[in-house]
């Protein structure tokens, strides 16, 4: 995008809406909407939150411009009157998010917005889409980083993204979710983080040999030295002029800091290992074994339990489009109206689906940790005027089979909330932390989750829980739904 201003961002009937509202200004109330997901991405066991620097700076710059009311005007289906307060406008709520790099799970407020039911419609679009991707190739990279157990993981998935603004913002988030840097040049720029990068096939086929090609590139680039062995053939030619090379850097006195190979094409559990015994016997039992080659987090980890020799992943194309599962499927829904004794009136939306059927009232949400393991036990998403103690016992419960239930007793627990104002009265009070920090933060987040929630085949769950309060509330609406739409097939 070559344009920060991004209030055009959204779907069509957002605006027919808003003129809605508009016509009938009694129905601008202050409203409550939800931005949530239903499942977790690649049949996981958690998410990671991601884009709330975007979705800042979306609402910091939100405004219609003189261009932006002219194309309005061309639609021929707003009227002037309107038009004249889109002229005016600036977002005046109060949004509440949960932090970046935060593993969340399905069903909780990811960011809750507080405002005129005009400005809360405009931005559903521009904040799911923003919120959707970027949580989505997050939770994608901390997948892949689990797989490959510590090794470095770098994104460079930037030429096959679904054009640049997911090139850009996708390799942000793949930072954010686990990997030491990206081939993103521009990302670099822009969030200050790693680039990383070797070289090309075509580097080592425009020179007359393989050697050379090696040669000049360990001489202009001594302290980054990974070299591309499988342009011809990798054990008979690659890795043998490989080995050439560094043992010339050797005989010159040029440091090995930071040197191997890389893997772009075959077996690569057995080249890897092949070229390891090379490497070894050679005496370059520090060097680099480096693999990329259409990698995902089951590739990967089928290769670890292979036995490759593989110290360094390269992933692209199914890091960057989280190519399994390439949509979040987050949703925004209204969660409550404001009376006019000023006091929200709690809203839900029914589905046939129970999973469907939305959690009303203005919410929070704690995090519920194990005090003598300082692992992740659940998440209670409780109405905002609730309050919780430590010191006292808290009884949990699943909303879908409350029959099942568990009482942790005081002392044995630890609580955090989750959410944490981003923009109140319009005016933003948050400041993003660096990208680097956020990932950081990420790794803190993914240490309070046990493995069995982490592994990629049948997770274990993570149970979101209500509390009692939100949860009657919830029955009461369910059942009043119930019993008007009886009494509506009764008067017909």
């Amino acid at each position: 995008m070559d344009r920060q201003n991004l209030t055009l961002l959204t779907d069509l009937y957002e605006l027919t809406m808003m003129q809605g509202y508009f016509k009938h200004k009694d129905q601008n109330e202050t409203v409550i909407f939800d931005a949530f997901y239903r499942t977790n991405p690649c049949n996981g066991g958690y998410a990671i939150a991601a884009g709330l620097e975007q979705l800042v700076n979306y609402i910091k710059e939100l405004h219609f411009s003189k261009e932006d009311i002219n194309y309005l005007a061309s639609l021929n289906i707003f009227d002037n009157d309107f038009l004249d307060y889109l002229a005016d406008f600036k977002f005046s709520g109060d949004i509440y998010a949960i932090p970046e790099g935060t593993v969340v799970f399905p069903r909780e407020p990811l960011v809750k917005v507080i405002a005129p039911i005009m400005e809360a419609q405009l931005v559903e679009t521009a904040i799911l889409n923003i919120i959707n991707h970027q949580s989505l190739i997050a939770t994608k990279a901390a997948r892949v980083c689990y797989a490959a157990k510590g090794d470095g993981i770098m994104e460079f998935g930037l030429r096959r993204a679904q054009g640049p603004d997911a090139g850009i913002y996708g390799a942000r988030a793949a930072v954010i979710g686990g990997c030491i840097g990206t081939s993103n040049v521009l990302c670099g720029q822009l969030f200050d983080v790693p680039v990383k990068g070797t070289h090309a096939h075509s580097w080592i086929m425009s020179f007359p040999n393989e050697y050379t090609a090696f040669k000049t590139y360990a001489d202009m680039y001594p302290t980054a030295c990974i070299l591309l062995v499988d342009t011809y053939d990798t054990l008979k030619s690659g890795v043998p002029n490989a080995i050439r090379v560094f043992q010339e850097m050797q005989k010159e006195g040029i440091p090995l800091t930071y040197y191997g190979i890389r893997l772009d094409s075959g077996d690569l559990a057995y080249l890897s290992k092949k070229a390891r015994k090379m490497l070894d016997d050679a005496g370059f039992t520090d060097a680099v074994i480096s693999a990329s080659n259409d990698l995902d987090e089951y590739l990967i980890e089928s290769l670890k339990l292979q036995g490759a020799a593989i110290t360094s992943w390269g992933v692209g194309t199914n890091l960057i489009t989280s190519k399994d599962n390439p949509a979040f499927g987050g949703v925004y829904k209204l969660a409550a109206l404001m009376g006019e004794d000023g006091n929200f009136i709690p809203k839900i939306k029914l589905s046939e689906n129970t999973e469907k059927v939305t959690n009303p009232g203005n919410k929070t949400i704690y995090r519920i940790y194990e005090k003598d393991t300082g692992k992740l036990k659940a998440d209670l998403i409780c109405l905002v005027e609730e309050n919780f103690s430590e010191e006292e016992a808290l009884l949990l419960f699943d909303p879908l089979e409350p029959w099942k239930k568990t009482r942790l007793e005081a002392g044995t627990f630890t609580l955090r909330e989750l959410m944490i104002p981003v923009f109140k009265n319009g005016e933003c009070c948050y400041n993003s932390p660096k990208v680097m920090e956020i990932r950081g933060y990420c790794q803190q987040e993914l240490d309070t989750l046990w493995d069995e929630t982490k592994r990629f085949v049948n997770p274990h769950k993570v149970y979101v829980d209500l509390s009692k309060k939100l949860y009657d509330i919830k029955i009461d609406l369910l059942d009043q739904m119930s019993e008007k739409s009886d009494s509506q097939a009764s008067a017909q």
